[in-house]
């Protein structure tokens, strides 16, 4: 299991990781250094440990926000997906009545191709 070190409020942490998730952990890592570092210029010096709850309900926020959108995305594509159902069925419905309508034309038609092949005398 690789090893790396973070650094975060201007300290170093060895942190362990799955293999080939380094540069995730770095990135992650760094955006929670920049959040905390945001907050220590905005609050100034409030204590690490301050600043490291801070930093971690702006996280928690963001996370609740993403999770209030993607259930409002889940929803929007529900809706979307029953009216593309309700639609198909509209068409396929709008499909059945044309080909009956077509089938009733072509019974028509057979019908007047009989009528003209028949001898003038039998009509």
């Amino acid at each position: 299991m690789p090893e790396i070190t973070v650094n975060i409020a201007g300290r170093p942490y060895r942190m362990a990781c799955g293999e080939g998730e380094e540069d995730h952990l770095n990135a992650l890592a760094s955006d929670f250094d920049r959040r905390i570092s945001a907050l220590r210029q905005h609050f100034g010096e409030v204590g690490d440990s301050r600043l490291l709850i801070m930093a971690a309900l702006t996280v928690g926020d963001d996370l609740a926000e993403a999770r209030r959108r993607l259930a409002q995305a889940e929803e929007t594509i529900a809706g979307l997906r029953d009216a593309q159902r309700s639609e198909q069925a509209r068409v396929d419905k709008a499909e059945a009545a044309v080909a009956a309508r077509m089938e009733q034309a072509a019974a028509t038609v057979e019908r007047m191709v009989e009528m003209l092949d028949q001898p003038s005398g039998s009509r």
